[in-house]
């Protein structure tokens, strides 16, 4: 359930402002930056935090899922947030040029996240989740040293602070992000939601994190979920369980109804039942079996 303002009964408008263009079935992009220079800083509003609004939805939802495992969402957080309201090339340019700049609206995003952070405890969620692409496809968008100096000890605040509400910390992230998933684990990361395992050497990264965070995987849907057969669908969930999973759980496979990309029904349900069909136990090549948390 969300708790931030990208999405909500207007789905068009961002509570930061900007307007959503779609041209297909997808989440779309930002029609235009609202910060396009730095002297328009005056203009930007930041949201209202304690927006009542903001979790009307939520005690219902709560009391039906009682006994599920319950994440707010924060929907699109951090970085991202700021690529719309500055611009993508802008704010990659600003690291470079107008650093003291980007801190000022980092603070800024980050901040109001804390603030609405705050307002989940007591509430019944088990997580709060962050929703933020740091990866193209073949490492990040940025260099790791700017991503540790400026971003780095901002998540470490918000996930220091979910922990000290008693939330579990998911983190989700497109793109190749090898590269900084020691940092995630390290300032707290719990559960790690990989959205292209075919980026990654899955056993390399099983060999290197397995049991230090949970992970949490589709079907790759830029390839096999797509134009694979059901026997390369449960070969890549097996993949998936056998090199992410431990004897005391390590890995959730998860689907999504991804039409609008050109995922159909029938491999939709492949996905779901590669999940299920392998989802408890899994035989591993060194006889062992892995206990698995099933999606």
């Amino acid at each position: 359930m969300h708790c931030g303002g990208e999405m909500g009964k207007n789905i068009d408008k961002s509570e930061w402002g900007f307007v959503w263009e779609r041209f297909d079935g997808t989440m779309g992009q930002p029609r235009e930056a609202l910060l396009p220079s730095w002297n328009d800083w005056d203009q930007l509003v930041r949201p209202d935090p304690y927006d009542a609004s903001r979790f009307e939805d939520a005690a219902l939802a709560l009391q039906r899922y009682n006994d599920k495992y319950c994440v707010a969402s924060l929907a699109l957080t951090g970085f991202t947030v700021m690529t719309f309201l500055r611009g993508f090339k802008n704010i990659l340019e600003d690291l470079y040029f107008e650093r003291e700049q980007v801190e000022c609206l980092a603070d800024l995003v980050f901040g109001f996240e804390e603030d609405v952070i705050h307002q989940l405890k007591g509430r019944g969620f088990d997580a709060v989740a962050f929703f933020d692409d740091w990866g193209t496809q073949t490492g990040l968008l940025i260099s790791p040293v700017h991503w540790r100096e400026v971003f780095k000890p901002r998540y470490l605040r918000q996930f220091a602070l979910a922990h000290e509400l008693g939330l579990d910390v998911y983190f989700h992230s497109c793109g190749q992000i090898g590269e900084i998933i020691p940092d995630l684990i390290e300032i707290g990361v719990d559960i790690l939601n990989l959205s292209q395992p075919n980026l990654f050497d899955l056993v390399a990264i099983g060999e290197a994190y397995r049991g230090k965070v949970c992970f949490l995987c589709p079907i790759s849907y830029q390839t096999t979920s797509l134009t694979g057969t059901k026997a390369d669908i449960y070969r890549d969930a097996a993949s998936l369980i056998q090199n992410l999973g431990t004897l005391h759980g390590g890995i959730i496979g998860y689907v999504e109804e991804y039409s609008s990309i050109g995922l159909s029904e029938e491999n939709y349900w492949h996905c779901v039942n590669a999940f299920r069909d392998m989802g408890a136990y899994l035989p591993c090549s060194s006889n062992v079996l892995m206990e698995v948390r099933r999606a």
